[in-house]
């Protein structure tokens, strides 16, 4: 995790309240796209959890006033990510087509879909967890179909003591040690940061 990642939040609320009155904040959401289209192929998630302002504000915000239960399984499956990812990117450029390239219109565009999906998000993480919303996010499900398994978190067995307190600080509730649930891993770093033994380290 950045030092800047706790308080990069507060961008998402500026372009989805803001941004009523300033259609032109809409255009921050372009930036975020190409931001992470380069970067997940070469580190996977890594941006949902060190740049992404929704996840920043889901966490550091979301996070104090949380329900903190266990986040669905089914919300992790391929069957619920891809219609929703189809569905939104679909619906956006739906959107974007009745513009008529207006640059008003089209950044007014982007605003609603920060706004939808924020408010999809804090209702999620108030009564679920602050990061239900990324287990099944657009943006999250592409950045880990052009990443796939590149930058994972890897355990030394030798050093690992079992204390799980990578599993106790994981963000995206994952049981950090085992391979096949990092598919959801937003290389926030935590769980390197929590192990008392360095039992835990990004490779590529």
């Amino acid at each position: 995790m950045l030092k800047i990642t706790p308080y990069i939040g507060i961008l998402v609320l500026i372009v989805s309240v803001a941004g009523l009155w300033y259609p032109i904040l809409g255009y921050f959401m372009l930036l975020v796209f190409a931001t992470l289209l380069l970067i997940s192929p070469f580190r996977g998630r890594w941006f949902c959890g060190n740049l992404c302002p929704r996840g920043s504000f889901s966490d550091f915000w979301v996070g104090k006033i949380t329900q903190n239960k266990k986040i669905p399984p089914v919300l992790r499956s391929f069957w619920v990510r891809i219609p929703i990812f189809l569905f939104m990117m679909g619906f956006m450029g739906y959107r974007l087509l009745q513009t008529h390239g207006l640059v008003n219109q089209i950044g007014m565009v982007f605003v609603i879909m920060c706004l939808t999906t924020t408010t999809i998000a804090i209702l999620l993480g108030f009564s679920i967890n602050p990061r239900t919303w990324c287990t099944f996010c657009p943006m999250g499900t592409l950045q880990h179909i052009l990443g796939k398994d590149k930058y994972q978190v890897h355990l030394d067995e030798e050093k690992c003591i079992n204390c799980k307190k990578c599993d106790k600080v994981c963000p995206m509730q994952l049981d950090v040690r085992k391979s096949l649930s990092k598919r959801d891993c937003i290389k926030c770093g935590r769980c390197i940061e929590a192990c008392p033994k360095d039992a835990l380290a990004f490779e590529n």
